[in-house]
């Protein structure tokens, strides 16, 4: 009841006409920056981060961001559909199925199906967001510093855990993010940490300037060597609207998806990659003809597209609740919220009911906007595909070093935004996954902080982690985690062996 009540106050925020605009402008933003394939929402948001520090309400500032994270899992499967191309990560499952669907002119019936199934599992997402937070944010209440410490250890973990990459790889970036957040003045002590005698270094790194290196910089770098990055439409898009066959095979998959996603995003490392994974596999596993998977199967686009927005819509659980971003994205949206002096966690809801309730209400509304915008802005986006990304690119580098320069005032900052960029580009030349980095740079704080609180809360022993039953249960799993993976490593350096 006290959602309800909670929802319905939020909806008067949602509805203001400076929200509503905002709501729409990022549902556009985002839907384009899906389609546009190489710089995804953690760049676009990151790159409009001096954008935030204008913007007067919090509210209004998660309602953007969050339309642009959202509406880039839309149009992600656009360009996966049309040219076999995805926007996004998490639409490279769509695009199995979606372009073989548009070699055999059927298109239109794939982006329809995947723009229906996006909205529906994204509606039922918000409606699981409306109930499952508030609970989860009155248990994050029982909190303390151990609990903290352990809950962010954990969850960094499963982010490098859950992503698929290399867990090596993985880890050397977990602590590059730690090591590269401890740079500047100890906040206890006072003392230079890392510094090497640099006045400029003092300050540490901004998260902004980092942001907008690793992803705006370094995808812009890494797409402008290749020379093939655009492709070309060579299928007719065709009739739009499914044909009541296709949405008999499609009803379900779209609700197995919603579940799917809506359960894998609020894990850390899920997000919508993984459960567009387990949503393809599903279907093809409980299709009666699973050999057309991969032929041009509508369930093939269905299931993992409601999984991939369903998924983006449930990562919002343990950022509001917990302050406990899930992927790289989240993290960049975290760091808005700090800039606004706003910080996520349990104490957000009775603290900013109207930023919580807020951005929920939105996203009934955002859904409904991209509904709207998907189907007749496809002729629009394909038309933005053929812009030269070696005009687009150079132009968006331009206005980021602008950005951090009008945020900062500072030349040396614009040296380091070169330095994080030129750092993201070998992080992806050399297939090293961004997304721990920027995730640890946050989070680094929260644990040293809960650490150290929690070592004057016990006197030094670190027997407190152990003694404390809702710390010991996390550690517990962290360690289950870590042996089970050093014991599959194991298994798999004894079979390389053998052979």
């Amino acid at each position: 009841m006290e959602s309800l009540q909670g929802l319905m106050q939020a909806f008067s925020v949602a509805m203001l006409p400076t929200n509503l605009l905002f709501a729409f402008l990022g549902c556009l933003l985002g839907t384009a920056i899906g389609v546009l394939p190489g710089l995804g929402p953690a760049g676009t948001i990151s790159l409009l981060l001096p954008v935030v520090y204008s913007m007067g309400s919090s509210a209004t500032t998660l309602i953007f961001l969050a339309g642009i994270y959202y509406g880039s899992m839309y149009g992600g499967s656009t360009t996966s559909i049309l040219l076999n191309l995805p926007g996004e990560a998490a639409s490279v499952i769509t695009a199995i199925d979606g372009y073989e669907m548009a070699k055999k002119g059927r298109a239109g019936a794939a982006l329809s199906i995947a723009a229906i199934g996006s909205f529906l599992a994204g509606t039922l997402a918000v409606v699981g967001l409306t109930f499952v937070a508030p609970p989860v944010a009155e248990f994050a209440l029982d909190f303390g510093p151990p609990e903290y410490f352990s809950l962010t250890l954990l969850g960094l973990f499963l982010a490098v855990f859950l992503s698929g990459g290399s867990m090596a790889k993985g880890v050397v970036l977990l602590a590059a993010g730690v090591l590269l957040a401890s740079v500047g003045l100890d906040p206890v002590t006072g003392k230079a940490r890392f510094t090497f005698g640099s006045v400029a270094m003092q300050s540490g790194f901004d998260f902004t300037t980092l942001a907008m290196g690793v992803f705006g910089l370094g995808e812009i770098f890494f797409n402008l060597e290749k020379a093939d990055f655009m492709g070309t439409i060579t299928a007719k898009i065709g009739r739009l609207l499914p044909t009541a066959k296709e949405w008999a095979e499609s009803r379900w998959a779209i609700v197995r998806g919603a579940v799917l996603g809506f359960a894998v995003g609020v894990l850390p490392g899920g997000g919508g990659v993984l459960g567009s994974l387990a949503s393809y596999a599903t279907e093809r596993k409980l299709s009666k003809h699973p050999e057309e998977f991969g032929k041009g199967a509508i369930a093939g686009v269905a299931g993992p597209e409601s999984a991939n927005n369903a998924a983006s819509t449930a990562s919002f659980i343990p950022l509001l609740t917990l302050g406990i971003p899930t992927n790289s994205s989240m993290a960049v949206i975290f760091a808005a919220l700090l800039i606004q002096g706003v910080t996520p966690g349990p104490f957000l809801i009775t603290e900013h009911p109207d930023v919580f309730w807020g951005v929920i209400a939105s996203m009934y509304i955002g859904n409904l906007m991209l509904l709207v915008l998907n189907l007749p802005l496809v002729g629009v986006w394909v038309r933005l595909l053929k812009v030269p990304f070696n005009i687009l690119g150079p132009l968006v580098v331009l206005l980021t070093v602008i950005g951090v320069y009008s945020t900062t005032n500072d030349v040396f900052q614009v040296f380091v935004l070169i330095g994080f960029g030129v750092l993201g580009y070998f992080m992806r030349k050399f297939r090293f996954d961004p997304g721990p980095l920027p995730l640890a740079f946050v989070l680094a704080p929260t644990i040293e902080n809960s650490l150290r609180q929690s070592l004057i809360m016990s006197r030094g022993s670190a027997a407190i982690f152990f003694t404390r039953p809702i710390s010991v249960t996390l550690l517990g799993i962290f360690a289950a985690l870590v042996i089970g993976q050093l014991a599959k490593g194991l298994r798999s350096h004894r079979r390389t062996a053998q052979a």
